[in-house]
């Protein structure tokens, strides 16, 4: 069978394949998915690959399936494993660590200020897959950036250097970087002025350099034998289809609460009410990931945020024999009764860790509100992908409880009964995201299809 379009989502364990036609013309269609085991750690990601292609040829009833072109996400390899480096941890770092989560990295060291030797070895441990060196208003401080680029070269680390800080440094950043061996991306300033981010262009920067150097990542060496466009990082994937739904439907929020961590993306500006009392700026575009909060991986991280003797009861389940024989994907009445509860708790605290909050201040003129993060209160929807909110028999219900957690007011998300809800049924949004690339139409109408809207 001849396949216009491939899509690889290359996990840490499961690597998918979706199958699209039709992509140049009005009428894109999904066809079928298959799936394998991940075979980075066997030394050779194409063993998945392969085997994914094989199973979608099962799913599909044929022999064979030839592909026009093929396009990859991965979280494989540790995903993108960033560094991100500043001047002043709620200014520069912030916007920089924006732009890393907007791109779908993960990021394991932030540090504000001139790094000590001990910031180095700390990322020298690490060994990110790539640093991103800010700092600075443009034609503001110009010496932590300098000074940052220079303990980068010395340390040996040779991780790829993007560079998003004060515009006046660029000459002498090139200069640092000259004959270190170290590949230096010059981009725009993430924190240009005062209250001001700006992060687009380093999050795309980002993937630009992610596709460039991913083919390096032990067991990915031959990926570029098998995917012929895109690669970019599937949260970051995500993102872009995000993006890409809020020009055709306007505000909205993306939940994926995954075997290990939960991801919170939203496109949205916001109001003027909250702009005028919010302490700080933040991204149209923002992800969050919660590395605690996740289904089994995690499932113990939150079933101590419930509590054990609490859920127990709540449950009527004998937790020691449920969780003696827990699975990643439940297969029993009780396996299924604590992923549905763990799964509403992980929605709900990675939903409230994402959005801002107002909060009461007191001054010589009495009190004060003021509103400190990110302002979803004008979303119109909240999008549900992943496993567990579009494939659990009970996940509308956990995802109307998700929608309607602002029960105090207090929440910068929209009050109970607002949101409308939708589904990636066909569990496609990471594939549209990296479609989206070269068929931004064709992803568009797909994730429509998906969802359900008209």
């Amino acid at each position: 069978m001849n396949v216009d379009v491939l899509v690889y989502e290359i996990g840490s364990t499961t690597t998918l394949v979706n199958a699209f036609n039709g992509i140049d013309t009005d009428k894109p269609r999904f066809i079928g998915q298959g799936q394998a085991p991940t075979s980075v750690l066997e030394g050779d990601v194409r063993i998945g690959l392969k085997a994914a292609i094989n199973d979608l040829a099962k799913n599909l009833g044929t022999e064979n399936v030839e592909y026009g072109i093929a396009f990859a996400t991965s979280s494989a390899a540790g995903g993108l494993r960033m560094t991100v480096h500043g001047l002043v941890y709620d200014m520069t770092v912030k916007a920089a660590k924006a732009a890393a989560l907007g791109a779908g990295a993960i990021i394991k060291h932030a540090t504000a200020g001139i790094m000590s030797d001990y910031d180095i070895e700390d990322v020298r441990a690490i060994a990110p897959n790539l640093i991103l060196l800010a700092g600075g208003t443009d034609y503001g401080e110009r010496e932590t950036a300098i000074e940052n680029a220079k303990k980068l070269v010395a340390s040996g680390i040779k991780a790829p250097v993007i560079y998003g800080g004060n515009i006046q440094n660029h000459h002498i950043i090139r200069a640092i970087f000259e004959g270190s061996g170290i590949p230096l991306y010059i981009t725009e300033n993430v924190y240009p002025k005062l209250d001001l981010l700006n992060i687009e262009p380093a999050r795309k920067i980002i993937h630009k350099v992610f596709e460039e150097h991913i083919v390096k990542a032990a067991g990915m060496e031959h990926v570029r034998d098998m995917v012929t466009g895109n690669i970019i990082p599937t949260p970051g994937a995500v993102m872009e289809a995000a993006q890409l739904l809020y020009n055709e439907i306007g505000d909205l929020a993306v939940i994926d609460i995954g075997g290990a961590t939960t991801d919170v993306h939203s496109v949205t500006q916001g109001s003027d009410e909250i702009a005028s009392i919010q302490t700080t700026p933040e991204p149209f575009a923002k992800r969050t990931v919660e590395g605690d909060l996740g289904m089994y991986v995690n499932a113990h991280n939150v079933i101590d945020l419930i509590g054990r003797d609490k859920l127990q009861k709540e449950l009527e389940l004998d937790m020691d024999s449920v969780m003696s024989d827990y699975k990643p994907i439940p297969e029993t009445p009780e396996q299924f009764k604590l992923t549905h509860r763990l799964a509403l708790e992980a929605g709900r605290v990675s939903v409230e860790r994402h959005a801002g909050a107002l909060r009461y201040i007191y001054t010589p003129r009495g009190r004060q509100t003021i509103a400190e993060g990110k302002d979803l209160t004008k979303l119109k929807y909240l999008v549900a992908t992943g496993g567990a909110l579009t494939r659990l028999p009970e996940h509308e219900r956990i995802m109307k409880k998700i929608a309607d957690s602002n029960e105090n007011g207090m929440m910068l998300f929209p009050k109970p009964n607002v949101l409308k809800l939708l589904y990636d049924n066909d569990y496609i949004m990471a594939s549209l995201g990296v479609l989206s690339k070269q068929y931004p139409e064709a992803a568009l109408s797909l994730m429509k299809q998906s969802l359900g809207i008209d």
